[in-house]
This record gives C-alpha cells, sequence and structure tokens, in this order.
C-alpha cells in the first residue's frame, strides 16, 4: 500500500515540470514497521538518522529538535507510533478493538505535547484521533482493522506532504516571477531558517519555491539568514543550497536590512508553523523582524506552508502559544556544551522560538498548495479561500 501512495505522490508530483525523486536529502526514511529520522542536530558534519521503534522516541526526536519543521514534525509522530502498533500487533499485545483504539487515542494525545506551536503536529493528531473514534464504531471492526486503517492513514500523509511540496513550490515560484521582477530577468531572495527538504518530506515549502525559481532559471542568489540560536539556516539551508548548487550567500540575522538597503532584493519568503484565518503567522524566531525591514524597504514579503499549517481554530495571532526554549541555547556552545555567557544571578535568559507576524506584513500573500492568497488592502480572507477549495 505505501508503495501505491508513493506512486500516487510521484505522479501528482510529475505534474510539475521541474520535480524529481532522485537522491535528495530525506529528513525521513520510512517502510512499513521501520523509520529513521535524520538527526539534524549533527548537520552538516555528521549524517546520522536515529532508528524509532517507539511514541516515545519519535516524541524526543521532536522535543530535542533532531527533527524539526512544522511538516516533518507531524509525520515524524504519526509514523512512529505507526510503528509502534505495527509490532504490537504482530506480537498480540492488543486484546480488543477498544483496547487499540484507547492506546492510539492516549499515544496521539501523548505525541501532541512534543512541541506546542506547530499546528500541523495538532492538527495530525486531532484527524488521526478522529479516524480512530469512527474506525472503533465500525460494525464488525477487528484489531487488524483498526491498526490497518491508522497505518494506512498516516502513510497517506506522508505520501501526500511530498505532493503538497511541490504545488507550493510551483504556485510560489510562478507568482513571484509574475509579480517581483521588477524588470529582471533573475531576483535575489532572502529566507530564514530551514524549510526545504530536511523539514518536510521532500523539495520543502519556502526554500521548495527558491528550488523551483532556480530550476526555472529565475533565481540570481538566496541570502539564508543564520538563524541564531540553533543556526538552522547557516546548518541547514546553506547545507541543502550547496548540495543543490543553488547560489546562496550566508548572512547574519542582523545584516537583513542593511542588505535590501544595498542590494536589489525582489522578495523574502519563509515557512510557517501556524497560520491563523486572518493571515497572522507564527515562524522561526526573527521572522517578524524580517518582516518590518522587508516592509520598510518595499520588498514583497511572503509566507510558504501547507493547508494543515492554517489553524482555523485561531482568529488571530494572540492566541498562538509561543514556545519558550531552554536557556542553555543561548549560553551554551551547541557542541562542547561549554558556557560561554557569564553566570550570574542578575542575568536572566529569555529564549521564545517563534514568534507572530502580524498579517499587515505579509504583502506578496501566503503561498499555500491550493495557490496564493493574496492579500486585498492589506487584509486576508483565509477562511473565503478555505471554503472555495472545500477545505474549511
Amino acid at each position: 500500500k505505501l508503495q501505491f501512495l508513493y506512486l500516487i505522490a510521484r505522479s501528482r508530483a510529475l505534474h510539475y515540470p521541474f520535480c524529481t525523486m532522485g537522491d535528495e536529502l530525506l529528513s525521513i526514511k520510512y517502510e512499513r514497521g521501520s523509520l529513521e529520522l535524520l538527526d539534524q542536530r549533527q548537520l552538516p558534519m555528521t549524517t546520522h538518522y536515529d532508528e524509532v521503534k517507539k511514541a516515545e522516541c519519535a516524541w524526543h526526536a521532536i522535543k530535542d529538535m533532531r527533527v524539526r519543521g512544522a511538516p516533518a514534525i507531524a509525520i515524524s509522530a504519526a509514523l512512529g507510533l505507526a510503528v509502534e502498533v505495527h509490532h504490537q500487533h504482530k506480537g498480540g499485545e492488543f486484546k480488543d478493538v477498544a483496547h487499540v483504539a484507547a492506546h492510539l487515542t492516549e499515544r496521539l494525545t501523548y505525541l501532541s505535547t512534543s512541541r506546542p506551536t506547530a499546528v500541523n503536529l495538532h492538527n495530525c493528531t486531532r484527524d488521526l484521533k478522529q479516524l480512530v473514534e469512527a474506525e472503533l464504531k465500525r460494525e464488525g471492526q477487528t484489531i487488524e482493522g483498526v491498526v490497518e486503517a491508522y497505518i494506512a492513514a498516516a502513510e497517506k500523509m506522508l505520501a501526500d506532504d511530498t505532493a503538497d511540496n511541490a504545488a507550493i513550490s510551483e504556485h510560489g515560484s510562478a507568482h513571484i516571477l509574475a509579480h517581483c521582477r521588477n524588470g529582471t530577468d533573475k531576483v535575489n531572495m532572502i529566507t530564514i531558517c530551514n524549510t526545504g527538504a530536511l523539514a518536510t518530506t521532500r523539495y520543502g515549502t519556502a526554500l521548495g519555491v527558491i528550488r523551483f525559481l532556480h530550476k526555472k532559471d529565475g533565481l540570481e542568489r538566496v541570502y539564508p539568514l543564520e538563524t541564531r540560536p540553533y543556526n538552522q539556516g547557516s546548518r541547514l539551508t546553506a547545507y541543502e543550497c550547496a548540495a543543490e548548487k543553488i547560489p546562496a550567500t550566508l548572512i547574519v540575522d542582523s545584516a537583513k536590512s542593511y542588505l535590501m538597503s544595498t542590494t536589489k532584493v525582489a522578495a523574502c519568503v519563509v515557512g510557517a508553523d501556524r497560520v491563523c484565518i486572518n493571515g497572522d503567522t507564527a515562524n522561526k524566531i526573527g521572522t517578524f523582524d524580517l518582516a518590518v525591514a522587508a516592509k520598510h524597504q518595499g520588498v514583497k514579503f511572503y509566507v510558504a506552508a501547507p493547508v494543515t499549517t492554517i489553524d482555523q481554530s485561531l482568529a488571530d495571532g494572540s492566541g498562538i502559544p509561543v514556545e519558550i526554549r531552554g536557556h542553555e541555547e543561548i549560553t551554551q556552545c551547541p557542541r562542547t556544551k561549554q558556557r560561554v555567557v557569564v553566570d550570574s544571578e542578575h542575568l536572566d535568559v529569555w529564549n521564545p522560538s517563534f514568534d507572530v507576524t502580524p498579517a499587515e506584513l505579509i504583502t506578496g500573500g501566503i503561498i499555500t498548495e491550493l495557490g496564493v492568497i493574496e492579500p486585498k488592502d492589506g487584509k486576508f480572507d483565509v477562511m473565503a479561500f478555505l471554503r472555495e477549495h472545500k477545505r474549511a
């Protein structure tokens, strides 16, 4: 069944002329009963995959940021539990249908606590709980039937993400080339964090847009921000660009305004961990700063994310839970763990992992697999877009 789903995703992705299913970087390696997650903390020096056999392994991989990126987080959680129940069922550990359903529901609740801000994880665990509940009510249902239904749904999420990323990349690259060239053949772009193949199943969201610009010979250069304190831009985005020969110049986070004042930048494109129905967007810390700078310099600002990242329950960004991470990410060297900041009772550390960019700063649009949601008079009607595409 996974091979069938993979072929569906491949056929959908290959609708776009610049997609390949070759040997590009993979953050997730999966076949039924087996899951390996790339430990992204060790990149670019070491490429190491962690074997995931239980939901606890997936939870810690997400919490410890060995796997990161909103789509990859959700899919890793779903597949981690799929591997667990696959082996539990083979070992005869479930007594009856109610037992397996209760186990799946409890484990999905547990997995949803690993990281709070990325709505993809919340939506994924919610949808899978609803599936389990429906399967439990099915007349004549068996233990095998519930397990198979859950695993198939998790595998479909993996396959769908590949095709969705291809569509996002195509819609975004076409929109930027149509609206942001400003009389030039090629465009300069800025991005933050890592939103490529390492943050998804393939291609990426914001970095997928940049990939497609490059494949269309429409990219002059991308400027990734290093993205403190975890350096996803310098460790991961620069790594992906180098691997695919995408012209890139790495800059420190605080150089973005000066770059836009001295270089003809066409647009900024970023990913998202949660998008509200008014367009307010949570993303990696520093995104808000980048949007403010882009607005001041007259540079278009885009968000690229699948529809699963839209939180239809939140009217605006004031309700987004923002994860506050440990002080050691700022005070310690990430490799040696040696403290590099003075240790004093008078010094505190605040380390929000995300910020919330107001919708009025997203001047280019919100790029989804269904098309680009464009602002009208500085405002977004996200629900109208979702209703139009029967996703509300």
